[in-house]
């Protein structure tokens, strides 16, 4: 049985991994014109120079979502900020939090689909 679970469990993280890999690739090369996979094998004064543009165009969508702007997209800001997270360098940190933040939400719900009970109402004795 726990065989199943580990299998799934590693299932389940190659998946997230390879989903958020794709959706940070997509908002990378749809706001910087970068390819992902080429910038984080670049040359360290080449990835200084591809994470400022980066973090011009993070900062072109805080603004952008500062002012409501109806291009917004919470989603690409957070793929774009993924994305310079790992092309500093820091996607082990993100791997943890990751990892944290499902343990979190597993814990607080063991149950989720079973609604509560409703009171039991005691019975008038006349």
């Amino acid at each position: 049985m726990n065989d199943i679970h580990a299998e799934y469990r590693a299932f389940r993280t190659k998946q997230t991994a390879e989903v958020a890999n794709a959706r940070q690739t997509a908002a990378l090369h749809l706001v910087c014109g970068m390819d992902l996979s080429s910038a984080l094998t670049a040359e360290p004064e080449q990835k200084a120079r591809l994470a400022l543009r980066l973090e011009r165009a993070i900062e072109r969508e805080r603004l952008r979502g500062m002012r409501r702007h109806w291009s917004y997209d919470l989603n690409r800001h957070i793929a774009l900020k993924q994305a310079l997270d790992r092309l500093r360098g820091s996607e082990a940190a993100l791997a943890d939090a990751h990892d944290n933040h499902l343990a979190r939400r597993i814990a607080k719900r063991p149950n989720a689909k079973r609604r509560p009970r409703a009171p039991l109402k005691p019975i008038n004795q006349s």
